[in-house]
């Protein structure tokens, strides 16, 4: 119970802080997500609401990586599990996925993609500051990876263009 409380308050700070990052001037870059193994940075401007766990219908005929669609504030969004969608080991299937941590994040409207990613679980609110250095994406990355950065305590992130991964052929093409 006090698990869930905690998750509950961690969810408002992320949402009042995105909120302040939006209206107030930025002063966090990205939403810092893990998903599989591994760590991502999505921008704040390109991401939309966060919402809990809310088991998605699955759609029969679909790729692994498309868990189904979840009607979310009354619209209906395709659920993509971006662990699966990268390839990343350790993403658990379907039904094991933790409901506690799990998120789904929302691409922002003005990408007009109904669309969330699934996350393992939120890492909160990053800025420049977080970061001691970044590189360039890897050779042979997709074109929707941005820097790589390396945080304070030496933990690699992969910045997302949410955009354009909403523009990759791959991630439009859902059936099987």
């Amino acid at each position: 119970m006090a698990n869930r409380q905690a998750l509950r308050e961690l969810q408002s700070r992320l949402a009042e802080r995105l909120l302040a990052a939006r209206t107030k001037g930025v002063s966090a870059s990205w939403l810092a997500v893990e998903a599989g193994d591994g760590r991502y940075l999505f921008p704040l401007g390109q991401s939309g609401e966060i919402f809990p766990w809310n088991s998605p219908q699955p759609v029969p005929y679909t790729q692994d990586w498309f868990v189904g669609v979840a009607n979310l504030r009354g619209g209906l969004f395709g659920i993509v599990d971006l662990g699966r969608y990268l390839g990343r080991a350790g993403t658990a299937t379907r039904g094991e996925r933790s409901a506690n941590e799990a998120r789904f994040v929302a691409l922002n409207a003005a990408i007009d993609v109904n669309c969330a990613l699934l996350v393992d679980r939120l890492s909160g609110l990053r800025n420049a500051e977080a970061f001691s250095e970044f590189t360039e994406p890897e050779s042979g990355s997709p074109a929707f990876f941005g820097h790589r950065y390396v945080d304070l305590q030496g933990k690699v992130w992969q910045e997302i263009n949410l955009q354009q991964l909403a523009q990759q052929a791959h991630f439009l093409t859902i059936g099987a």
